[in-house]
């Protein structure tokens, strides 16, 4: 990363209630229906369901059910949006992903609004949608970015005035 000391910077992970309620009951019900059916039919010897698997296909898909559910978990508990305001521009990272530079000189305008994540963007995490590109983690609100070249950016913030008043004490 480049730029000097950000003069915004602005950390958003996911943090929606409904969200982690249904990774929560989504990891313990797969813990505990893989956990059942490995107990009743490897520990105790009796087949599990109408067309029961094997004992290693069993373990393989329990085991690896369980393991791709805790990593997206893991995955969303790491996730943040970074947005920092540098001298030589707008840097924008979803993180576990690279930084994304926006020079000044690339932006047309910009200006803050409200938005509908699902149904302008289609949910949440970097999206695409009518209205161009979005970054957005959590809430409603953003910065609205036209670039020169006719690309749209939205980026979610929870400062959008501030992240606004930043870069236009650079962009002029």
């Amino acid at each position: 990363m480049q730029g000097g000391p950000a003069s915004f910077r602005e950390v958003q992970g996911f943090r929606q209630w409904w969200l982690w309620v249904l990774l929560l009951v989504t990891t313990l019900g797969t813990i505990g229906l893989f956990g059942y059916g490995i107990f009743v039919q490897i520990i105790q010897g009796t087949p599990w369901g109408d067309k029961p698997m094997s004992d290693a296909a069993l373990l393989a898909t329990g085991i690896g059910t369980t393991i791709l559910v805790v990593g997206l978990t893991a995955l969303l508990l790491s996730a943040r949006l970074v947005t920092e305001v540098r001298s030589d521009g707008l840097h924008v990272r979803f993180f576990p992903m690279k930084w994304k530079a926006i020079p000044y000189e690339t932006i047309a305008s910009y200006h803050t609004r409200t938005y509908r994540p699902v149904r302008d963007y289609g949910g949440w995490g970097i999206r695409w949608g009518r209205d161009g590109k979005a970054y957005i983690v959590v809430g409603n609100e953003g910065l609205q970015l036209l670039l020169g070249d006719g690309e749209k950016i939205l980026i979610g913030s929870q400062r959008p005035q501030e992240l606004e008043a930043a870069l236009g004490a650079w962009k002029r």
